[in-house]
């Protein structure tokens, strides 16, 4: 989606086309997410903690921003898949739901019903770090949450789950949105004023997130992972995707390159304050208010805005980072996997600093995502949507 400097024009995007700049994005949030487990893994399970190793502003970036990577994510998603939707369908007044779940399902469904189907098995030979405890439910209960989208839920009510089940609260969040999503295009969208109240739709729904992560929560779990406070970004995102698609179209002559890059320059130095959270007042208002995932979602818009209208490519020393964005999923729902198992080796062995044995964990996640992808997830995308292999990651 390049902006051509001489005769101001957007070009017109494929479905499937990548987005360099949202891939950074997304890279570095699931290497924030990857982090945070190894870091809360030392520390809740074997009391190891890697807080004097580094300086405070260096341990909260690198190690404490995981749920910040997931607030992230969550406006990404409702970007991408706005985005998409568009271009595949022409206009959201064209949406048509049944193609849109199809495609969400082939995304989604295969490398999930493997993940519970593993999880299960490990669950019932009584594996450590696998196994449920009884007092937070059954796994019967807990399959039930999943393939319904309520782990978030299950989780609030009766406590964690293993950290492999843990990390589905997130998609819980996303897949009951998109279960809505189409279902309000076609009833909003086909009627003459139905984009003003689709809109208002979207921006009820930003509106709720921080009362949804304040006053709404019944208990410190649901405040981070309840419907409304993910939705909100989701939402932001879309109303992003929204506006992208309209300056694309019509060109306005008062968008330049230069403006573009001003949302990206202002929206990058207010996710890094999140990001290392200074002792501000005014940052802890934000904190208490619930605003500062919004504040956080605000400023991802701003930096995708100005990237994908600008549409440069990226670097090539950042394409590792862009190779975890594009297999984000992937890796989001195994990492785990070697969480648990290198913090269990360095338990034992307890050898070197426990800071290396979190990057080997980063290090690791990357092949086991690549093998996951090449082999299952993305053979198994072809096969449900009937696509081409470059067609799999819209």
């Amino acid at each position: 989606m390049a902006l051509d400097t001489n005769t101001k024009q957007f070009a017109e995007p494929a479905a499937t086309m990548r987005f360099d700049g949202v891939d950074l994005l997304r890279g570095l949030s699931i290497m924030a997410v990857i982090l945070l487990h190894g870091n809360i893994r030392l520390l809740y399970t074997y009391n190891i903690s890697i807080q004097n190793l580094l300086p405070r502003w260096l341990m909260r970036l690198f190690f404490w921003n995981g749920g910040n990577g997931v607030t992230v994510f969550f406006a990404i998603s409702g970007f991408l898949i706005t985005l998409t939707s568009l271009r595949r369908f022409g206009s959201l007044a064209g949406m048509r739901p049944k193609a849109f779940y199809r495609i969400r399902f082939a995304r989604i469904a295969p490398l999930l019903l493997l993940l519970l189907a593993m999880l299960s098995a490990l669950h019932l030979a009584q594996v450590d770090g696998f196994r449920i405890n009884p007092s937070c439910g059954t796994l019967p209960q807990a399959l039930f949450a999943a393939l319904t989208f309520r782990i978030n839920w299950f989780e609030a009510v009766h406590g964690y789950l293993p950290a492999n089940w843990d990390v589905m609260w997130s998609l819980s969040i996303e897949e009951m949105f998109y279960l809505f999503f189409p279902l309000a295009c076609v009833l909003l969208l086909r009627w003459q004023r139905g984009m003003v109240a689709f809109v208002a739709l979207l921006l009820v729904l930003v509106g709720l997130g921080p009362f949804a992560r304040t006053v709404w929560s019944f208990n410190e779990i649901w405040q981070g992972t309840s419907y409304l406070g993910g939705m909100s970004g989701i939402a932001l995102g879309c109303l992003t995707a929204l506006l992208v698609d309209r300056l694309q179209r019509t060109n306005p002559r008062w968008m330049t390159t230069r403006m573009l890059l001003g949302f990206q320059v202002a929206g990058a130095p207010m996710m890094m304050l999140i990001a290392i959270w200074p002792r501000w007042h005014w940052m802890n208002f934000l904190g208490r208010s619930g605003t500062d995932d919004t504040a956080l979602d605000l400023a991802t818009c701003m930096v995708m805005m100005g990237s994908v209208l600008r549409g440069k490519p990226g670097r090539a020393w950042l394409a590792p980072v862009r190779w975890f964005g594009r297999h984000s999923y992937e890796v989001y729902l195994t990492h785990e996997f070697v969480v648990i198992g290198v913090t269990e080796l360095y338990v034992r062995v307890h050898r070197g600093s426990p800071l290396v044995w979190i990057v080997a964990e980063l290090a690791l996640a990357a092949p086991l995502g690549a093998v996951v992808a090449r082999w299952y997830s993305e053979p198994m995308n072809r096969r449900l949507r009937g696509a081409a292999p470059s067609q799999v990651r819209s």
